[in-house]
């Protein structure tokens, strides 16, 4: 059997290989790690988690931790890594980013069916081999061009940014506090709590702030699950109050007056000496965010390990372009995964590269039927969403509950409706891989 080629070693790619190797099949995997960069990644090992440390809802009504649900029963690689690597982050699974990469980049390196090469790929190789292109959202120069020419209409683009990370000894406790919202868990979150004052002088401050600027930001293009702080603050005062900063649920022990807002931080790393602010992706300058975010009550002599930065990601506009099972409709040779296909978010990207590594392997062995995931999964309706076909304006798309055929009975109660269609996704599921299996 010949091997099966993927280029790029992020989250899609990664997934890929590690399920095409589980299965036997010999990988070919290309990066241009560790000689080259992209404007977003950092780190010389692969599977590296640029924008946040979290993987979203551990809770299973919830559509992340569904989606989370779905995967672990299709035998997902990185998410058994990602567990392996948690951090405290209440109800989430957030991961120490570093220890994350390390672990799948010596996976990686360590198995047996799996050629690892370092080199910059330029244009998608014109030969027999099938490929899963996983080049991710900041795929650029000839490679670009020469996916982009393959397509029958243009390659779109929004706008992405990640949020800065201080010191966690340099956080003022006297003023900050540890608690999750509602207590949900353990108390894995520092809260930066506002007065009514003080948030108004941030507020300002924020909105007015000097923004760095970003090559071919014309104008906003921008996902709404990773919008710049500053951006949502300019759609009025209260935006942010009823949004990343809400007070609800928390309670500081320092003061007996109700938060006006509070500024999450969610821990980076297993040794709590790294925290992210949660929901500040921003464009600010780096002076700029120094200024403004110390303004931050307990942040003030904060310590700035990394500052926000904003990027440019493309993706192709998949619907009528890729099949369900991310198949290039004009060249059978080639599969794509990942955020280049418009799915959205770590678990779309993960789950892309496993379907991919699937499809590819049967089409390796000589064997017509897609895997395709019932209609009542996420991950199944994810990768419909990529090939429904028209003119329609195709946009990227996360994980959530609203991609889901409605249930026959109609729940007002959102946790128990949760509930419902979990338990309709994860049973419909088991029955198609019981299929499946019966069939090999």
């Amino acid at each position: 059997m010949k091997a099966i080629r993927v280029i790029g070693a992020g989250l899609a790619g990664s997934e890929a290989a590690l399920t095409l190797a589980k299965l036997g099949a010999k990988v070919i995997l290309i990066d241009m790690k560790p000689e080259s960069f992209t404007p977003a990644h950092h780190q010389p090992g692969y599977a590296e988690l640029v924008c946040s440390n979290s993987f979203k809802s551990k809770q299973v009504h919830t559509a992340p931790g569904l989606q989370k649900a779905e995967l672990g029963l299709l035998g997902s690689s990185l998410l058994d890594v990602a567990y392996r690597h948690a951090v405290p982050a209440g109800a989430a699974l957030a991961v120490d980013r570093e220890r994350f990469s390390e672990d799948v980049t010596n996976l990686l390196r360590n198995s047996a069916n799996i050629e690892l090469r370092q080199e910059e790929v330029h244009s998608l190789p014109d030969d027999d081999l099938l490929t899963i292109v996983a080049t991710g959202p900041l795929t650029q120069g000839s490679l670009f061009a020469d996916i982009q020419q393959r397509l029958s209409r243009p390659t779109l683009h929004f706008f992405d940014a990640a949020a800065p990370i201080v010191a966690g000894d340099s956080i003022d406790m006297s003023i900050a506090f540890r608690q999750s919202r509602y207590d949900k868990g353990s108390a894995d979150y520092i809260n930066c709590p506002f007065t009514k004052e003080e948030y108004e002088r941030f507020y300002e401050a924020l909105i007015t702030a000097e923004l760095a600027e970003v090559e071919g930001f014309d104008k906003e293009i921008l996902f709404e699950g990773c919008m710049p702080v500053e951006s949502m603050a300019k759609r009025g005062p209260d935006t942010l109050r009823f949004g990343p900063l809400k007070p609800v649920g928390l309670t500081s022990p320092h003061s007996t007056a109700r938060p006006y807002a509070v500024v999450q931080l969610r821990m980076e790393d297993e040794y709590a000496s790294m925290y992210n602010l949660v929901g500040f992706q921003t464009r600010l300058k780096f002076p700029e965010q120094n200024r403004v975010f110390c303004m931050i009550p307990g942040l003030q002599n904060a310590e700035f390990l990394r500052y926000g930065v904003m990027h440019r990601n493309s993706y192709i506009s998949s619907a009528g372009e890729l099949s369900s099972s991310f198949r290039l409709l004009s060249d059978s040779r080639y599969f794509f995964a990942g955020q280049i296909t418009g799915l959205e978010g770590y678990l779309a990207a993960i789950a892309s590269g496993h379907l991919a590594a699937l499809n590819a392997f049967l089409a390796n062995s000589g064997q017509e039927a897609d895997f395709v995931l019932p209609p009542e999964t996420i991950n199944g309706q994810l990768s419909r969403y990529v090939s429904r076909g028209g003119d329609r304006d195709f946009q990227p798309m996360n994980a959530n509950f609203g991609l889901l055929p409605p249930l026959n009975e109609r729940k007002r109660n959102k946790q128990e409706r949760g509930k419902q269609l979990a338990e309709r996704s994860i049973d419909s599921l088991k029955v198609y891989l019981a299929e499946r299996n019966k069939s090999v």
